[in-house]
């Protein structure tokens, strides 16, 4: 037993039982035993591997997408480009080293790094420290602020899927929460789920869900609709645009997806608390009309091959090949596949994004 274990069990005895979310936001965010909070868990010898960590060419289809809107925005003298979890930087990385190319670009750029880690932080730092001009923020809301009357151009890629989310499951009698609860197994005391002994109102759960089978798990992200209306709140109200990239499903649906992952494999949730990454899928129906009712545009989702291809990456490739070794040219063509083919992220993982109604010529998306 780890000691955030030995906290929860603790708090959980004192307090009684908590909801999956909270559960999750000690698991990931705990100041002290978190997992985001300790550690640098990206790459092969963490516990999984991301896109920007795959290869360039994914950050550079994100910047060129992002530079492909600011001049339709009419390349504002000063426009803030945020992003949402940026892990160890690289993505930012490739971003700015992508917009080197448009002229006036990077003067206009005033770079965010939205991080609550610590040791993030630091990593990101050391690996953006060309970027003299760069900030971070706990918050998404403390860059809103900062940003107040000017157009913003946000990034969030696998930045979803870590939030919090409650869990509900189907009964007879209607919705319960799912709790985090203790009990007494083999004379040690362990976490378990269990189900809350009354429903909980229905309009939380979509009103598509409602005619789900009994036993159905469905799972919501208020935190996630939360940032989600804040950005689209200010994009519609300054000018600008922002991408989300994960994985998870178009419509609403049900279904248990919390899972946990250590050194690349599948793990029990509740088990080693702080010491495994925990995800669930994204709702991107929830996104999507979150952002409609701010007035935002809305494109996709579309999958993430369709959208990398569709920016040139294949061309990109071809390019980076050329003068190459034959282990390089290996390494961009598996790069290629591992980004852009279905049986792997390419139809895996979604794109979405919004606008404001004024920026015109939204590319990426098309059918």
């Amino acid at each position: 037993m780890n000691r955030l274990e030995t906290y929860l069990i603790k708090l959980i005895n004192a307090q009684g039982p908590i909801t999956v979310a909270t559960f999750m936001a000690e698991a990931l965010g705990n100041s002290t035993h978190g997992y985001y909070m300790k550690k640098d868990p990206f790459g092969q010898d963490g516990d999984f591997t991301t896109a920007p960590e795959i290869s360039q060419m994914f950050g550079e289809m994100v910047g060129l997408w992002q530079a492909i809107n600011w001049m339709n925005m009419g390349r504002p003298e000063r426009i803030h480009l945020i992003e949402l979890g940026p892990g160890r930087g690289t993505l930012m990385q490739d971003v700015l080293r992508s917009m080197k190319s448009i002229p006036g670009m990077l003067d206009a750029i005033v770079p965010h790094m939205v991080e609550m880690s610590p040791a993030l932080q630091k990593i990101q730092a050391e690996n953006l420290k060309a970027y003299k001009t760069l900030t971070w923020h706990n918050r998404i809301s403390d860059v809103l602020t900062q940003a107040k009357g000017e157009p913003i151009l946000v990034i969030a890629n696998e930045f979803f899927d870590a939030l919090p989310v409650r869990q509900f499951q189907k009964a007879e009698s209607g919705w319960h929460e799912r709790l985090v609860c203790t009990n007494n197994i083999d004379n040690h005391e362990r976490l378990i789920l269990q189900l809350a002994p009354m429903p909980s109102p229905e309009q939380i759960i979509p009103s598509a869900l409602h005619r789900a089978d009994e036993g159905s798990i469905a799972e919501i992200c208020t935190i996630g609709q939360n940032i989600c209306a804040e950005i689209a709140e200010h994009i519609q109200q300054y000018s600008g645009a922002a991408l989300f990239i994960d994985y998870g499903h178009i419509v609403h649906g049900t279904g248990d997806t919390l899972q946990a992952v250590k050194k690349h494999k599948y793990v029990d949730i509740l088990l080693e608390p702080g010491d495994v990454d925990l995800t669930t899928h994204v709702d991107f129906q929830s996104l999507k009309e979150t952002a409609l009712q701010y007035g935002t545009q809305v494109y996709g989702p579309t999958d993430q091959g369709k959208f990398l291809k569709s920016l040139g990456i294949e061309a990109r490739a071809q390019t980076l090949q050329a003068n190459s070794s034959a282990s390089q040219k290996e390494a961009v063509i598996c790069a290629l596949h591992r980004l852009t083919d279905n049986k792997e992220m390419g139809s895996l993982f979604k794109v979405m994004a919004l606008s404001d109604t004024g920026l015109a010529n939204i590319v990426g998306f098309e059918e």
